[in-house]
């Protein structure tokens, strides 16, 4: 009932806390925090684990991930996905609505949840969608659905393109107290581009995405925002131009939050000179400098949440010719590596704030924070993560958790292996 993990380094940015101390765990929470607990009369009894100098931070949360069940269950599953979650140190993932069929209806957000605690792995949190089935016509029953569970909401994979409707769904969240997360692409200007607009697409004589598709979304829903006051969650962006605007909007006091993915800070669009489907995503990868204004909005506090996008797709929708190859690649398993590796490693940014990034901050873009989640503040439920930041990980088929394996960094060796992975006191990883 009780656990004492000790020798570790604690990090925890909602504390301001980092370095050496332990913590203690009682009935599936944070009972303690510090140096010297054993001492503590609540640790009697408690079982030790010698965590030998690893860092303990508070268990990650994913703002972005999709599991693709209902319907898609060869891809991924809620079982096999909360375990590819719980494999990289997320311990609370928000799954998107774009399932077969879509989360519009109480009894889909209601299966999730049942399915999600059958498989007792990770917490999590379904997205409803902002429109009906997804069409982009008529607003869902938000009011239900919060009711019923979800989070946020979202059309993910298929962008608003209506503006009167997105500007309603963020006039009706604000009173639920709920971000929209929004999916930028004006489709018209992406046509049926497969890849970054620019001198490589150009090139090769693929099609492209402009990075302007992204922006003017962007741009539109910023004042959208500024006119109803609701709470506008951006994802996955990719150009230094959408960032810019985040970067304004901000300091207007605007409800704008933004994410990033691992991908886009790691990857250009020079990849898809290999033609490789597992470097096709949306949005695509972009050029060396949208990858530097990334770094730049990480470093200066633009960017809210950095989050996986995490994307299952079976071989047969990824090994065929690049135009007609789904979009999408997961990141669970690889997520916090590549943020050691490319971020705190290189010294974009601390440890510290890394781990605010996959934790705290994105625990409070969704209200998750009001749970107890992204931090280790006694009293809260005692999710956890034990990794050794320098101790190399290989990625191959046996390391990723997945049912699918669509990712660009096969065969990469990064640092950063998760140890042990608690959700409510109770091991589920490691």
């Amino acid at each position: 009932m009780s656990l004492l993990v000790k020798n570790v380094r604690l990090v925890d940015p909602a504390q301001n806390l980092d370095g050496p101390g332990a913590l203690l765990v009682v009935e599936g929470v944070v009972a303690a925090i510090g140096a010297d607990l054993e001492r503590d009369p609540l640790a009697a009894g408690a079982e030790v684990l010698d965590g030998g100098g690893a860092v303990l931070a508070p268990g990650l949360v994913d703002l972005h991930v999709h599991f693709r069940e209902p319907g898609q269950t060869r891809k991924e599953s809620i079982e096999s996905g909360s375990r590819a979650a719980v494999a990289g140190g997320f311990t609370s993932v928000c799954a998107m609505a774009n399932t077969k069929p879509v989360n519009d209806s109480v009894a889909i957000t209601e299966m999730m949840l049942t399915r999600a605690a059958k498989a007792g792995l990770c917490r999590y949190f379904p997205i409803g969608t902002v429109s009906r089935e997804m069409k982009g016509e008529e607003l869902a029953d938000m009011g239900t659905l919060k009711a019923a569970g979800c989070v946020a909401f979202s059309d993910d994979g298929l962008p608003i393109s209506n503006a009167s409707l997105m500007r309603r769904a963020l006039e009706y969240t604000r009173w639920l107290d709920v971000p929209v997360v929004a999916h930028e692409e004006d489709r018209d200007l992406a046509g049926k581009g497969y890849m970054h607009e620019g001198a490589v697409s150009a090139s090769l004589g693929c099609l492209g995405i402009p990075a302007a598709a992204e922006e003017a979304m962007v741009a539109r829903d910023i004042v959208l925002a500024e006119h109803t006051g609701g709470h506008l969650h951006l994802a996955h962006l990719s150009t230094k131009g959408s960032l810019r605007m985040v970067r304004e909007a901000k300091a207007r006091g605007l409800a704008v939050t933004c994410e990033v993915t691992p991908h886009h800070f790691a990857l250009s669009d020079k990849e898809l000179m290999k033609f490789d489907s597992d470097y096709k995503m949306n949005p695509p990868l972009r050029t060396e400098a949208d990858i530097q204004a990334v770094l730049e909005a990480i470093a200066d506090g633009t960017v809210d949440a950095i989050a996986t996008d995490h994307a299952p797709h079976g071989w047969d929708d990824k090994e065929v010719e690049l135009p007609i190859a789904a979009f999408g690649v997961i990141g669970l398993e690889t997520a916090l590596p590549l943020t050691l590796e490319l971020l705190v490693n290189r010294q974009v940014i601390s440890l510290a704030k890394a781990i605010s990034l996959l934790t705290w901050e994105p625990a409070k873009v969704f209200h998750l924070d009001r749970q107890g989640l992204g931090t280790l503040k006694p009293g809260v439920p005692a999710d956890f993560v034990l990794f050794d930041p320098n101790a190399q990980i290989q990625v191959d088929r046996a390391f990723i958790q997945s049912k699918s394996y669509n990712t660009p960094f096969k065969g990469w060796s990064l640092p950063g292996k998760v140890l042990g992975t608690w959700v409510g006191g109770t091991r589920v990883w490691g």
